[in-house]
């Protein structure tokens, strides 16, 4: 199986409709919200992508097919002066888990990273997420020093 990386193009329909089929794959997953996306949500996701200008998005092809995604946002570090990558959707497809796929693209998402003078890449994962927490300490990650959580307030 040959693994290669895409950018992301949301002027390219194709791309367009694989963002919504691994976004709907990781909304099906039980670590997602183990039910489908709901109807009308994934028009509104596309047109909100393609206004945020901080959107940056990677897939991974395993022989031509769509086999994972990460959906980052770019970030600026003011202790650093220099811009960060933020992970906000890091998915591998069911039926292309276990084969490298997210291995292949979590460093492609680094060396993206390194290549273009950012800081560090962020990324957020459930406790839970026994498998991607594995995969993301195997290629460096670790809890920040000193260690940060993740807060909300829903509106």
């Amino acid at each position: 199986m040959e693994l290669s990386i895409l950018k992301v193009d949301l002027q390219n329909q194709v791309h367009c409709e694989q963002v919504i089929k691994l976004l709907n794959d990781y909304m099906n997953d039980p670590i997602g919200n183990n039910r489908p996306m709901p109807t009308g949500l994934a028009p509104q996701i596309i047109s909100g992508l393609k206004l945020h200008s901080g959107f940056l998005g990677f897939f991974v092809l395993a022989d031509d097919q769509f086999a994972g995604m990460a959906n980052c946002n770019v970030n600026f570090s003011t202790f650093q002066a220099r811009p960060l990558i933020n992970i906000h959707d890091f998915i591998v497809a069911p039926e292309c888990r276990n084969v490298g796929a997210g291995s292949f693209l979590l460093r492609a998402v680094i060396n993206y990273a390194t290549q273009n003078s950012y800081c560090r890449v962020n990324l957020e994962v459930r406790e839970d997420n026994l498998s991607a927490k594995s995969l993301y300490r195997r290629l460096g990650f670790s809890d920040c020093v000193p260690r940060m959580m993740f807060w909300e307030k829903k509106l």
